[in-house]
């Protein structure tokens, strides 16, 4: 990014630090939400990408491999590993990686984000040099990490790697030349995979390159430190795997439900955060409101608060959950959600 560009970026973030999250329900209009990064890491990180001088020569600038919102709609679970030893942190100081991780997992919230068909982009203009299809969804195969795959030359020594396509979807064969933001497969499960996302590698001449260090992204994406990737309604406390399905989200239930749980799933979390989760019924009045306090630092969890039905129905009508992930005094994200009871 041109330093005077960054520079305009990083007044105008600091000028308007939050942007509009929310959960559509179907058949009724979205709720805005509110969220925010945190002033901290939002303006160290703009400084960082302003300011800092990379040590590679800017010979090739990629875009993101996917057309999404990094923060709404998509959500760095990992960065590259940045601890030469037995640990691990990413380019920050921060947990968001693993011992040896080579690349950057860009994800989704769910499987059932990703089953709606989420195109994968050719980073940059170039050759490709190696394709894996064939690989079943949900399947990971010795030696395969990356499952089905796409290698992409740019020259001057510059390669990227593109890993977890789903299976069948890749459009593209060796020997192919892509344009930049050229639609190659759509997002898969395929591989050494936890979670909905395309996993990125960036290397030059064999070494594997951050491409975040080393500010080769057309835009420099915001460091967020963690945050939530969904919340929704249920009837009892859902289960983990219905809440990374996608499917653990009601979007109405009847009025006589054993009980009324409000679920937020996270990623990135800190031991210390504090996940406020707050329920109001369809005249604003506030049903419940608890702070549950995250006592370890994983990849990504839920939690849910809930109450059970006293009478002999709930009151119809729209019911709004609000979920706010707070680190120290800093408030991270949140997010909004509604189901209708009838």
């Amino acid at each position: 990014m041109p330093r005077l560009a960054c520079i305009l970026v990083f007044i105008s973030a600091i000028l308007a630090m939050t942007r509009s999250r929310s959960c559509p329900v179907r058949g009724y209009p979205a709720l805005t939400g509110r969220r925010f990064a945190g002033p901290v890491n939002t303006t160290r990180m703009l400084v960082l990408f302003c300011f800092a001088t990379p040590t590679l020569a800017q010979d090739l600038q990629l875009r993101l491999p996917l057309d999404c919102t990094l923060g709404d709609d998509c959500f760095v679970q990992q960065y590259v590993d940045a601890d030469p030893g037995p640990g691990a942190r990413d380019f920050t100081g921060g947990p968001l990686t693993y011992d040896g991780h080579k690349g950057t997992d860009i994800r989704v919230a769910d499987d059932e984000t990703m089953k709606a068909g989420i195109p994968i982009l050719a980073p940059a203009a170039g050759r490709v040099i190696g394709v894996r299809d064939g690989t079943p969804d949900g399947t990971r195969v010795a030696g395969q990490d990356c499952g089905n795959g796409v290698v992409i030359d740019h020259g001057g020594g510059w390669q990227t790697q593109l890993c977890h396509l789903a299976n069948g979807s890749v459009t593209t064969a060796r020997g192919n030349t892509v344009t930049e933001g050229q639609p190659l497969a759509l997002m898969g499960r395929t591989g050494q995979t936890e979670f909905p996302h395309v996993h990125i590698a960036v290397r030059r001449d064999g070494a594997v390159v951050d491409p975040f260090v080393e500010a080769l992204w057309l835009e420099a994406p915001i460091y967020e430190a963690g945050g939530l990737l969904a919340a929704g309604f249920s009837d009892a406390i859902p289960e983990y795997d219905a809440v990374k399905a996608g499917t653990a989200d009601a979007a109405n239930l009847p009025v006589d439900a054993p009980a009324l749980v409000l679920w937020g799933s996270i990623y990135g979390s800190q031991a210390g955060d504090v996940l406020r989760l707050t329920i109001r019924g369809p005249r604003g009045k506030e049903i419940l409101s608890q702070d549950v306090a995250l006592d370890r630092t994983q990849a990504q969890a839920f939690r849910a608060v809930g109450r059970r039905l006293n009478a002999t129905s709930w009151q119809g009508g729209r019911y709004i959950g609000l979920v706010v992930l707070f680190r120290g005094e800093a408030e991270l994200d949140r997010i909004e959600t509604q189901v209708m009871l009838d």
